[in-house]
């Protein structure tokens, strides 16, 4: 079965049927995340509803792109360009993605809606040490760990739910996460992530080795849910529990809970780092970036104030 018969499918099944080990699903197998494979075959869904079949043309795409202006992002509608030329080319069939007409109408709607993103706020050093203050009890212990290694370890929300025991190595100068797969790693080479023990009296490598000894956790996942009796379960915890324990302890310390989420605290280590003077290629080391350009955005709003021209002035 082709991704051409199960788009065309006109019954009820045609979306559990994109499930199936077609060719199209064999290609992103092999080729993507498992998080990236769920985003394309949701985007598919979402074209199919409206209408759209594969192979398609630049006119309807043209026209789902106009009809969904509104309602979407720009940054989601290219996301769905994607979703949808991965559909095509799988199936060898040109993509009207690339048309002419299809890269004027997105221009048109960036140009008109314009392309500004929503940027959650850091955990900066300071928010850092506030929020981890008093962290008490299984729970308590397991927040101040996670909190403290997803700072330290500049990590993805994705990256810290899917650290195992075996993933960390205790060293000397402190720490070792060997992280075996990520966004920007798809194939799954893994690059290693020094965390030292900190001068100061909270330390993430520390706060990681309590947690270890309090769960008597010796494999499997690191962070994991608690029972509200206390009792430590084996999955590990979800992303989106990431985002809640970082606004919870926000909320917990008098900031704005809405403007936090668990991408924060990979800002704040690029952020806090940046405004103390480290450079950007140490903190591409932390953090993995590839390019600059995602960095540079973090690194030019920390060092909004530094030489200020007004500051200058008066």
């Amino acid at each position: 079965m082709t991704l051409y018969d199960v788009i065309n499918c006109k019954d009820d099944s045609k979306v559990q049927l994109i499930a199936l080990k077609s060719d199209f699903e064999k290609f992103i197998h092999a080729a993507v995340s498992d998080n990236t494979r769920t985003a394309y075959q949701a985007d598919l869904k979402h074209f199919i509803d409206f209408g759209g079949t594969i192979p398609s043309t630049p006119e309807i795409i043209s026209q789902y792109l106009a009809i969904h202006a509104d309602t979407h992002k720009p940054a989601t509608l290219a996301r769905w360009l994607v979703s949808i030329n991965k559909a095509h080319t799988s199936q060898n069939l040109p993509s009207p993605t690339t048309s002419d007409l299809v890269k004027a109408t997105l221009r048109g709607i960036k140009r008109t809606v314009g392309t500004n993103q929503r940027q959650v706020a850091p955990v900066l050093k300071n928010n850092l040490l506030e929020m981890v203050n008093e962290l008490t009890g299984v729970k308590g212990s397991r927040d101040r760990a996670l909190l403290l290694i997803g700072f330290a370890g500049a990590l993805r929300r994705s990256e810290l739910v899917g650290l195992t025991y075996a993933d960390v190595e205790f060293v000397e100068q402190g720490l070792v996460i060997h992280l075996r797969q990520s966004k920007t790693d798809q194939l799954g080479e893994g690059r290693k992530i020094a965390i030292p023990f900190a001068r100061g009296s909270v330390c993430a490598v520390l706060a990681l080795k309590q947690w270890l000894e309090l769960s008597g956790i010796t494999e499997g996942p690191l962070f994991r849910p608690i029972t509200r009796h206390g009792r430590v379960e084996n999955a590990a915890l979800s992303t989106q529990a990431v985002a809640v324990i970082v606004k919870e302890r926000a909320s917990a310390v008098g900031l704005d809970a809405e403007k936090f989420s668990g991408h924060s605290l990979r800002a704040g280590l690029v952020t806090s780092a940046a405004q103390a003077g480290v450079s950007a290629w140490k903190i591409k080391q932390q953090t993995g970036h590839k390019s600059d350009a995602m960095l540079n955005r973090y690194i030019r709003d920390a060092n909004i104030f530094v030489d200020n021209a007004v500051g200058a002035v008066l």
